[in-house]
């Protein structure tokens, strides 16, 4: 059975993620990092992940998985993974800060905080670090530059 679910190939400095909406991933941890290995074709024994949207390489096998957050201090909450390429398995310690700067531009795109000219502030909780991140996002015509 294949099941469709939304994601944004998304750039942020030099690193590329795939970013998902927390609430289209399933809840069960384990199905929830094989859909996310799928969509980048991992594991690929050959190391290519021609498969899949991930890039061979580890700058390009990184995962943003985004919700909205019920903490009044944040706008949105932002967990991070690095998915391996040749093993199938997905590490959430730490953070990417060239992901981390993608974060502010795909909430204001999906909808998930207000839009204000000419800078939109996207209160981020970091969950893997449990860290604050202030994105400060220009917007011109309401729309991220």
């Amino acid at each position: 059975m294949q099941v469709r679910i939304p994601a944004v190939y998304m750039r942020g400095g030099t690193s590329k993620a795939v970013f998902f909406r927390e609430n289209h991933l399933p809840k069960d941890p384990e199905m929830r990092d094989r859909v996310i290995m799928a969509a980048y074709g991992s594991p690929d024994p050959n190391r290519r992940q021609i498969e899949g949207m991930g890039g061979a390489v580890s700058t390009t096998s990184k995962v943003a998985i985004i919700s909205f957050s019920k903490d009044p201090n944040y706008d949105v909450n932002y967990y991070f993974g690095q998915v391996a390429i040749d093993k199938p398995k997905i590490g959430y310690q730490g953070n990417c800060r060239n992901i981390s700067f993608a974060v502010g531009p795909y909430a204001i795109d999906e909808g998930l905080v207000n839009v204000e000219e000419p800078i939109t502030t996207v209160r981020i909780y970091q969950k893997n670090t449990k860290k604050l991140i202030i994105a400060e996002v220009p917007i011109r015509d309401g729309s991220v530059q």
